[in-house]
């Protein structure tokens, strides 16, 4: 883990600081895009909604793609954000292991097959389901494969990860053979990229409640990641019964991440890298790095999915901007702390 000490002014001012980038950010992203949409715009929308005045043609695109595309895909994008950050912070915390995430356990290859799947069945409720349960099988595998082998437990559980995420991609590709190649195989191909560009306030209906929950209990119950960190005898001796609270935080943090990858797809990076920049800045007490993931990975993802929409002519797929910003940034780390025993 990295154990380098903040600076005294962002220690002392940093969730003011980050509430107060997150909250420009948020705005800013409103007015950026391909539809131009100025303050000007959001006044005449509000008069359209309090006095019903008629709206000019192109005022009444501006209004349908501000509240039905932009607005929507910006709150899921902080949604994400937070989701997938604190996810790795976790993992990373528990697993006492400074180089697993969502993506290196398996957990999001797990759950992309799961939402693949449920693509190709009727109902919209299969793409959640089954991409809780294949994403939960995937992390649990992972687990339990590792008590198999005692030694260099870091290493281990890198490699069961790649293991079970190339054995899960390879049951996406399955997937993708046998898909339409006129339907489906099109939306398994995008989904596997990542993108905020299919959420809908339906969408945020469905997994706001119980992503906000799962972000309250882990900012609740912060501290136990601490005692966790320590090792289950450490954390046995102060009190702490090591098996519960880690079943809890797999299942909550795989129910997560399972939501968010069957609404945006499989992004990758966030759940590796914010965690450690939160540690850079705050220290590597948990009960400031979690507040500090939820606030950098929102803001991380909401920038990159700004990036996604409105650099080039058409929109780049998220996971592209996130692999791009993520691989140089953790190969930073590999230097940064060559000489700390980090690995």
């Amino acid at each position: 883990m990295i154990n380098k000490e903040p600076s005294f002014f962002f220690q002392k001012h940093w969730l003011f600081s980050l509430s107060l980038l997150l909250i420009v950010s948020l705005s800013c992203s409103f007015f950026i895009g391909k539809v131009s949409v100025t303050p000007m715009d959001i006044f005449s929308f509000l008069r359209h909604f309090f006095t019903q005045q008629p709206l000019s043609e192109d005022l009444a695109v501006k209004m349908v793609t501000f509240f039905y595309v932009r607005l929507p895909r910006c709150l899921l994008a902080v949604l994400g954000g937070m989701t997938l950050s604190v996810a790795g912070a976790v993992y990373q915390g528990m697993f006492r292991n400074p180089i697993v995430s969502p993506n290196i356990l398996g957990l999001t290859a797990g759950c992309t097959f799961g939402a693949a799947l449920g693509l190709l069945l009727p109902g919209a409720g299969w793409v959640w389901a089954l991409s809780f349960i294949f994403g939960l099988t995937a992390v649990g595998l992972v687990l339990m494969l590792s008590r198999l082998i005692k030694s260099h437990p870091i290493l281990v559980l890198v490699l069961l990860g790649l293991v079970i995420s190339a054995v899960f991609d390879a049951f996406v590709m399955i997937m993708k053979f046998v898909a339409d190649p006129y339907s489906d195989l099109p939306a398994i191909v995008f989904w596997t990229m990542g993108s905020t560009a299919r959420g809908t306030w339906g969408d945020l209906k469905i997994i706001f409640p119980t992503i906000l929950i799962s972000l309250i209990f882990f900012y609740v119950f912060r501290y136990r990641l601490n005692v966790l960190s320590l090792g289950d005898l450490e954390a046995r001796t102060l009190g702490v019964r090591p098996g519960v609270y880690r079943f809890f935080f797999i299942a909550i943090s795989t129910l997560m991440v399972s939501m968010i990858t069957a609404t945006c797809g499989q992004i990758g990076w966030v759940g590796l890298i914010i965690p450690h920049i939160a540690r850079i800045w705050v220290g590597p007490n948990h009960e400031k790095a979690i507040p500090a993931c939820m606030f950098i990975g929102g803001i991380f993802l909401l920038w990159a999915d700004i990036v996604a929409r409105s650099v080039f002519s058409m929109e780049i797929p998220l996971g592209i901007i996130t692999a791009l910003v993520g691989a140089p940034f953790f190969a930073f780390l590999l230097y940064y702390n060559r000489e700390s025993g980090w690995l």
